[in-house]
């Protein structure tokens, strides 16, 4: 009980957004025991504009579990229809796959429940973690850049203070893509952006509108999960009666926010002082520095992110192919559009 308490007052800022709880109980006490997380998100949950009513529209989950082996192995049993021909393989290497490829994440689509359609990934708590801390794939840990509507309250104490370092880690990177002046509004955009630059499917289907779609009949959602965590940043000023911030870029706050970014980034902006600086091998402080002092940081970090999300979106859609299999493939690519939204 005081780890779930504890667990409770870490994650006091995570939005949990309204929606019809007796539904999502559930869809959750359909699937084995042993989830150690799950939340929704995506415009079946979070109102989007352009979508008028959100229960017309599929609903998206992400499943953490401890076990992913143990739990595959259970869901199979349970929920067989939902596997591609992969289940055959067994639960040893449909884990396999789930860990090894894409962004470690296995996906079963276009599941039918009740009068609602609803698809849901699952993902191993360690790989959470990583992902969260290091943005690794910034693939989970971008979906929870945003509102999301929390099902199961999580009790590792370790998975809740890593939800808050993504926070954290989303803002010092929109402190360093936005310049001195820039309104509230602006700042959850470039926040709801990070995991989208770089994604192919951004320029081939999706809706270009789709961050300010998400962002603006939201804004009081981000502010709740964002607000005391900017009231604790010293190097951005917040005018809360207009709405608008200020900050002064340089090399002293951009050391500052560079400092603070995940190791993934950081070490993209290593392999670019590297290939641009021929010569022996400087440390990750002396990168760091150099970049602070370079007036098209922002550009610089906005690459490093891209790369990040560009490789996990590619292989992970790679990966999905596979595992909805090729009939739920076709059909999920043509209603996705329409129909569909992270």
């Amino acid at each position: 009980m005081a780890r779930i308490l504890n667990s409770a007052r870490m994650l006091s800022n995570i939005v949990d957004v309204p929606a019809a709880s007796g539904l999502y109980q559930r869809i959750i006490q359909s699937f084995p025991d042993g989830i150690q997380m799950a939340f929704a998100y995506g415009s079946g949950v979070i109102q989007q504009q352009g979508h008028k009513d959100p229960s017309a529209n599929m609903i998206d989950f992400i499943f953490v579990v401890d076990q992913p082996k143990t739990w595959h192995q259970e869901n199979i049993k349970r929920n067989s229809k939902h596997y591609s021909f992969l289940k055959y393989l067994g639960s040893k290497n449909v884990t396999r796959i789930q860990t090894n490829y894409g962004a470690r994440v296995y996906f079963n689509t276009l599941v039918p429940f009740e009068n609602r359609i609803i698809k849901y990934g699952v993902i191993s708590t360690d790989n959470l973690i990583l992902d969260l801390l290091d943005w690794d794939s910034l693939y989970v840990s971008g979906r929870l850049h945003k509102p999301v509507k929390l099902i199961c309250l999580p009790t590792s104490t370790e998975l809740c203070s890593a939800m808050q370092i993504n926070l954290q880690s989303a803002l010092h990177s929109a402190f360093l893509l936005l310049p001195e002046k820039f309104t509230e509004e602006e700042l959850y955009l470039k926040i709801a952006g990070l995991s989208y630059n770089g994604d192919f499917r951004m320029t081939i289907g999706e809706d270009k509108n789709k961050v300010a779609n998400i962002v603006k009949p939201n804004v009081p959602y981000f502010r709740h999960l964002y607000e005391h965590l900017i009231d604790n940043e010293e190097h951005v000023f917040w005018n809360k009666s207009n709405g608008t911030f200020e900050q002064y870029p340089n090399h002293v706050s951009q050391f500052h926010h560079l400092n603070l970014l995940p190791k993934a980034v950081q070490f993209g902006l290593f392999e670019l002082h590297i290939r641009n600086h021929l010569g022996k091998i400087p440390d990750m402080e002396e990168v760091i520095r150099t970049f602070a002092f370079d007036s098209f940081c922002d550009k610089h970090v906005a690459k490093s992110i891209s790369k990040i999300v560009a490789k996990s979106s590619w292989s992970q859609s790679i990966k999905s192919a596979f595992t909805a299999g090729i009939m739920k493939s076709v059909k999920y690519s043509s209603l996705r559009q329409d129909w569909f939204g992270d």
